[in-house]
């Protein structure tokens, strides 16, 4: 049963009473204050202390301060004028009651209003969020289509300049082909002149009457001899540069796969380093593999809070793990916090870049599980971008590719609506 505070004092002016009310040593967080404009109680067990005021008080500006085991009230009167007394007197049981009742009910009226204020302020900061978020999104598409159409533009130019090198090329060769005929009718016409010479001048005479016809055949000798050699036969060794990724050099792009490389080196190293804040943990819970399969085991059971809980521990320990945030999200769309899905969608795809054949399968999974956090909230056309984005990696994948149809056609309806 409590014991009733009597020991208080109290002082008045024409706009404020003051209420002083000894603690006798109880702690601040073992303190239980409630008031309306018309009732004042103090619970610090087993005290407690309730006064039915003698006039209405301005709830919202008066306030409680608790400090060297005392609570002092500063109470603001509605009415200014002087108090006879602090407390209604000979009020009957009923009355008390009704003024406790009403009291409460007030109370909660105003934490309901409160909560749906709160509510309110968070939705329109999400929204605000979001917009914020898809708004910077967008400009980065437009960066990255300007990016394309300045290279597609200065690929086009080269293809030009080349187109006409090769044309210029392609008419030297004929014209030097063109001569080298000529030159080749040339020939054939003096070496006819010159047959029809020696048939003249008869068989064993020289075409020339003053070159003996001796002198013709050495020289077509040396003509033979001058021929070269066929070449050796023979076989060459070719070695290749030994490389992480399977694709050929000429092929690939050195800098995204070294940058790609380096961040998987990061996470590593980061594996091994002790956050100190989480020294109490045991051996098995500093390692985020660890936490990630047992999050992974427990999302598997259904218990998607406590996933969510491991996985928020291995991030704190390596923050680089892409999985972390891939598996995180599918439990925040189970759980419908379509936003934090969003948000560790996004940063997945952060972490997957640069974009290279070896995170190919992570990056599909972060774009369908965007699209459908996306597609939840009723933002299809945003939800369908991510859809496509995972088709043109994975063009195969019919499942993506059935939910990208299904996607479209409710778009597609919600225009015809319109």
């Amino acid at each position: 049963m409590p014991l009733i505070v009597n020991d208080y004092s109290w002082t008045q002016n024409e706009s404020l009473v003051y209420i002083s009310l000894p603690l006798k040593g109880v702690k601040n967080g073992k303190v239980d204050i409630f008031s309306t404009e018309e009732y004042v109680k103090v619970n610090f067990n087993p005290f407690l202390f309730e006064a039915i005021l003698f006039a209405p008080i301005d709830d919202d500006k008066s306030v409680a301060k608790i400090g060297n085991g005392v609570v002092i009230f500063k109470l603001f009167k509605k009415e200014e004028r002087m108090w006879e007394q602090l407390t209604m007197k000979n009020a009957d049981k009923e009355t008390i009651q009704a003024i406790r009742e009403r009291a409460v009910f007030k109370a909660q009226e105003k934490a309901a209003a409160d909560a749906k204020a709160k509510a309110v302020k968070k939705q329109e900061d999400n929204k605000y969020a979001l917009e914020t978020m898809m708004k910077l999104e967008e400009e980065q598409r437009t960066n990255i289509e300007q990016i394309k159409e300045e290279e597609r533009q200065r690929a086009t130019a080269e293809l030009e300049a080349w187109k006409k090198e090769q044309m210029q090329e392609a008419k030297k060769k004929e014209a030097q082909q063109r001569l080298q005929r000529q030159r080749l009718e040339e020939e054939n016409k003096l070496t006819k002149a010159k047959q029809v010479s020696v048939s003249v001048s008869g068989p064993g005479r020289s075409s020339d009457p003053l070159k003996p016809a001796h002198q013709d055949g050495k020289s077509k000798q040396k003509k033979k001899t001058n021929v070269p050699a066929p070449r050796p036969a023979g076989s060459i060794r070719i070695s290749f540069t030994p490389r992480v990724f399977p694709t050929a050099l000429r092929e690939s792009q050195v800098a995204e796969e070294e940058a790609w490389l380096k961040k998987q080196a990061d996470a590593r190293r980061a594996m091994n380093t002790e956050v100190p804040e989480l020294k109490d943990l045991k051996e098995e819970e500093r390692n985020p593999d660890w936490l990630k399969d047992k999050g992974n085991k427990l999302f598997a059971t259904g218990n998607y809070l406590a996933a969510v809980n491991a996985y928020n521990l291995a991030i704190q320990l390596n923050n680089n793990i892409t999985a972390l945030y891939l598996n995180r999200a599918a439990c925040h769309l189970k759980l419908r916090n379509l936003h934090k899905a969003i948000e560790d969608s996004s940063k997945a795809l952060d972490l997957l870049t640069p974009a290279v054949a070896d995170n190919a399968d992570a990056r599909v999974k972060a774009h369908v599980r965007r699209g459908t956090a996306f597609c939840d909230l009723e933002l299809y056309v945003e939800g369908l971008q991510d859809y496509q984005a995972a088709l043109k990696i994975d063009p195969l994948n019919q499942g993506v590719c059935a939910d990208a149809e299904r996607i479209r056609q409710i778009i597609q309806g919600s225009m015809c609506d319109s």
